[in-house]
């Protein structure tokens, strides 16, 4: 089961990173402006990893291989951590942008990951979520 979860979440990485080029290259920044393909991979995979974790606790909670694929692997391929600090460090000459930018990306991000929540709780049937053991 472990190398399928591995094989899982490295097919989905591959397939995440590709698609984060893609909003890369869709949208490029000069250094030290606003990093918008960043917080839009970023912001677009909180929502999608609410609504992955919202359905599989409702619905596919059977499906062992779901997650690592599509959370790990795809999700965690696509959003970025490592490029959104260094993207902090280049605004860091420009205090406000640098401000504005960690404001969004927390700010847009937990929003995002909310409402993908409740609605991949409400495709499920489950408006709340289930109690912990």
């Amino acid at each position: 089961m472990i190398a399928r979860a591995v094989l899982a979440v490295a097919a989905g990485g591959a397939l995440g990173s590709v698609a984060r080029w893609t909003v890369a290259e869709a949208l490029p920044h000069a250094p030290g402006s606003m990093p918008w393909s960043t917080l839009t991979v970023n912001v677009t995979g909180a929502l999608l990893l609410g609504i992955l974790v919202g359905v599989v606790t409702t619905v596919w909670s059977h499906t062992a291989l779901l997650r690592p694929f599509l959370g790990t692997g795809v999700l965690g391929g696509y959003t970025t951590f490592s490029t959104a600090m260094v993207d902090l460090r280049h605004l860091l000459p420009s205090l406000g942008l640098a401000v504005a930018y960690v404001a969004l990306t927390l700010g847009l991000g937990l929003a995002a990951a909310a409402l993908g929540d409740g609605l991949g709780r409400a495709a499920g049937g489950r408006t709340h979520p289930r109690a912990e053991p």
